[in-house]
């Protein structure tokens, strides 16, 4: 499908875009490239578009810029991925995709946007910023989520916590990576080798770029958190294995003095005039009752039970 890039986008056909004076985008599967490529003005085979992108790049070519885009789902960004290939000029902007994911951003700027000075570099900024259009709010859902497990460790509710951390953290270093291709390709179209684009409207990519550094920033502070929420499940561990170990201490210092006294009596000395007493053994009871009744008071009132 062709567009022509007027006030807003508008389904044309080839022969139209051509024929026209005013730039113009197009969303094609590979076949359609292989039957178009050559029309295009841009001295390019249609293999030289790879049909398999595997990152967001753009690589600077004799009259063409070529390059692709690897998206990560929203919804999990370290797992499915939405891959399509571009070609652009001074021009035109060409998508190949086999799937959907170019023509939902092409659906969603002819929806969205209208130009009150169009041309080819506020498209392609467009075009990028429909990529991240709902990051921030993504971002915010991750924010949310970190909160709620610091709740949870705070309530000492730690089972899965470890795990929800390192999942979030796997999430966002793909999304990581993804921004810092974009930045890579924001920062090649700026650079404007080819003088495919006007000087004056290279601004609309150092907007872009703007929003990417934003993006990277809110992202930094998340893995920070996420950093801080592992060192705190730590910490809150760590409490817990001291105040078992002080438990076990004050028990065992409470049960020495009678461990004594079972080893003093036990020696079995023949002149040992508390064996043959009548009342020694009440004696020891009341001795030993009193010993471990004084030992609590003393570790309560140093507040170690």
């Amino acid at each position: 499908m062709y567009y022509r890039i007027l006030e807003k986008l508008t389904e044309s056909d080839l022969e139209a875009c051509l024929a026209g004076g005013a730039p113009f985008a197009a969303v094609l599967t590979p076949q359609e490239w292989a039957r178009d490529c050559r029309r295009l003005g841009m001295d390019l085979e249609p293999d030289d578009i790879s049909d398999r992108p595997r990152c967001t790049k753009a690589e600077v070519n004799y009259d063409s810029i070529t390059g692709a885009f690897s998206v990560p789902d929203r919804h999990r960004p370290s797992g499915g991925r939405k891959e399509f290939s571009f070609a652009l000029n001074g021009r035109c902007a060409i998508f190949i995709d086999a799937g959907s994911a170019a023509r939902s951003y092409m659906d969603a700027i002819r929806e969205s946007k209208k130009w009150r000075a169009p041309c080819l570099e506020r498209f392609l900024r467009d075009f990028l910023e429909a990529i991240v259009a709902n990051d921030l709010a993504m971002l915010e859902r991750f924010e949310t989520a970190l909160g709620k497990l610091e709740s949870q460790i705070l309530e000492g509710r730690r089972d899965g916590v470890v795990a929800e951390i390192n999942g979030i953290r796997r999430e966002l270093r793909a999304l990581q990576i993804h921004y810092e291709q974009l930045a890579d390709l924001t920062e090649e179209l700026g650079e404007n080798e080819n003088s495919f684009f006007d000087e004056r409207r290279l601004i609309q990519f150092q907007m872009f770029d703007n929003r990417v550094s934003r993006l990277l920033s809110t992202l930094a502070s998340l893995q920070e958190l996420t950093v801080q929420l592992r060192e705190l499940y730590q910490s809150q561990l760590d409490l817990r294995q001291n105040h078992v170990t002080t438990v076990l201490t004050v028990v065992t210092t409470i049960f020495l003095p009678l461990t004594l006294i079972a080893g003093w009596y036990g020696m079995n000395f023949e002149h040992m005039p508390e064996l043959r007493s009548p009342a020694a053994y009440p004696i020891v009871i009341v001795a030993s009752l009193a010993i471990v009744a004084g030992c609590i008071l003393f570790f309560k009132k140093k507040k170690l039970l």
